[in-house]
């Protein structure tokens, strides 16, 4: 009874939020967004009850059949909609909520630092844009919405819009962040070359005193 009461809930979602459907039954034989949750929960099942090579196998299984890839360990909300879907990647530890929307070639997935919990926890209500990389185990809030194509790597407030790479808040509670400054966004891989760069100045000031000192040791010696 759950079971269909998640099913229910999954196709409602596709005939509320896309003007295209038309019937539950066009939503449950053509739409791969649709198929690619309900073969995901199957997965899922088997997933916390052991058989982790079933899960895995369906799993693997619905991304050929439909272009989407779901790890089993993901958690999912009831309805899930994801809209077109090709490309959309979910990984092991991100958790969806209820009444979400994730748009095609969406990745939640992880920056390869954390262990443990290491993809995003989406909360209700929330849109994913088409392109947008959500990556971290961090939190983004009820009702957010995150722009196509933002790269979002810290936390979204609830009822928040995240806008470009690096992802900045543009809008809270309906309010313009008067804040943003889409000019001057810190570019994180810029800052990484700044950091290398002023690493090496620092060790190659060492080595230079380092040498200083050897010459002036030899100098010495010389000299007694």
């Amino acid at each position: 009874m759950l079971l269909f009461k998640t099913m229910k809930s999954d196709i409602d979602a596709v005939l509320e939020r896309d003007p295209a459907a038309r019937t539950r039954l066009e939503v449950m034989l053509l739409y791969s967004g649709y198929k690619a949750v309900r073969r995901h929960r199957r997965a899922h099942w088997c997933f916390n009850h052991n058989m982790k090579f079933i899960a895995r196998y369906l799993s693997q299984r619905n991304r050929h059949k439909t272009g989407i890839e779901i790890h089993p360990g993901a958690q999912l909300g009831k309805g899930v909609f994801i809209d077109h879907g090709m490309g959309v990647v979910i990984g092991e530890t991100a958790v969806v909520g209820d009444y979400c929307t994730i748009y095609q070639n969406v990745t939640l997935g992880g920056t390869g630092k954390d262990v443990g919990k290491r993809h995003p926890t989406l909360g209700n209500n929330v849109l994913v844009g088409s392109g947008a990389k959500v990556l971290g185990p961090f939190k983004v809030g009820d009702n957010a919405r995150i722009a196509a194509g933002a790269v979002v790597l810290s936390e979204v407030p609830a009822n928040a819009t995240a806008v470009g790479v690096p992802a900045k808040i543009v809008r809270l509670n309906g309010v313009r962040h008067e804040t943003l400054d889409q000019i001057h966004v810190p570019d994180p891989v810029l800052n990484a070359i700044s950091e290398m760069q002023q690493r090496i100045e620092a060790l190659e000031k060492a080595v230079q005193d380092k040498d200083r000192s050897l010459k002036s040791d030899t100098d010495t010696e010389e000299n007694s």
